[in-house]
């Protein structure tokens, strides 16, 4: 690999950190504006974002269209995430969701050190959602963090796909059709709390960190890395969801949910190691 490809495990990192700290900053707002509503202005904010970022050609054919709908409906549900955090602390939504990204590390793994680094990245994922964090949590929300790791495998897979071409064309119109697809639920639950200056405001910020930069970040590593690596570095999203949900949330972390951080820490090291021959670390 190139030198410049050693900057995309920190893309990656990049997107962890961002997505998880707009997501604590979203979690926030649940009160004033609904988990619907908060995924409803995260999305309508980020199409905005993203439109004047990039500002792409519109998809002429349906052979055009069909991969930014399949990836906004991606997209669409990982906001699903939103019903899990109004029913589980941030680090317990986000460790269900993470095991989209494992899903895809374990099948795209090749030989037996790839399988490990994904399987230590699971057995510390499931450290992280302790027992006594899941027993007697909401089946509902048990149920949401599992719809968004479906999703956010499907993201992972469409991505670097999109990652071969024009991400940033594709990544608009992907997330004008998230925001759409969430649009009649959110005014549904929150009607005119969405147009509150209070959450505008905040949800400005939450489109920014929790999707419009990482989103991009993530299809800019996939350019570079492997896609089961990009999925492993993944595994660190439980870690900045409960760093996120300690210092914005005030949610505690135990003992053996520190234990996983080093777990997972060392998962995402070991496999980003890997993608690189040893001579080009030297």
């Amino acid at each position: 690999m190139q030198l410049r490809d050693r900057t995309a495990p920190l893309a990656v990192l990049g997107s962890v950190v961002s997505v998880q700290v707009g997501q604590a900053i979203g979690k926030g707002l649940l009160d004033a504006a609904g988990p619907l509503g908060v995924a409803t202005v995260r999305l309508t904010l980020a199409a905005a974002l993203t439109a004047l970022l990039w500002r792409p050609a519109l998809p002429r054919t349906w052979r055009e269209l069909r991969p930014a709908l399949a990836l906004g409906t991606a997209i669409a549900g990982m906001n699903v995430s939103y019903l899990a955090m109004a029913r589980l602390p941030l680090g317990v939504a986000m460790t269900l969701q993470l095991l989209g990204p494992i899903a895809v590390a374990v099948g795209a793994a090749r030989r037996p050190r790839e399988l490990a680094w994904a399987g230590l990245a699971a057995v510390s994922a499931a450290l992280f959602a302790d027992a006594a964090s899941i027993t007697g949590a909401s089946a509902a929300g048990l149920a949401y963090g599992l719809v968004s790791a479906a999703a956010m495998a499907l993201f992972l897979v469409l991505s670097a796909r999109a990652a071969a071409g024009d991400g940033g064309a594709l990544l608009t119109p992907a997330m004008v059709w998230a925001a759409v697809l969430f649009l009649p639920l959110g005014v549904l639950e929150s009607g005119g709390r969405l147009l509150q200056p209070s959450v505008l405001a905040t949800g400005s910020v939450v489109a920014a960190l929790s999707a419009v930069v990482p989103y991009a970040l993530t299809i800019a590593a996939l350019r570079r890395l492997p896609l089961r690596v990009v999925s492993i570095l993944q595994s660190l999203e439980p870690v900045a969801a409960g760093l996120a949900g300690l210092v914005i949330l005030g949610e505690e972390l135990s003992a053996a949910q520190w234990l996983a951080i080093v777990g997972i820490t060392a998962a995402s090291v070991g496999a980003t190691r890997s993608a690189y021959p040893a001579r080009d670390r030297s």
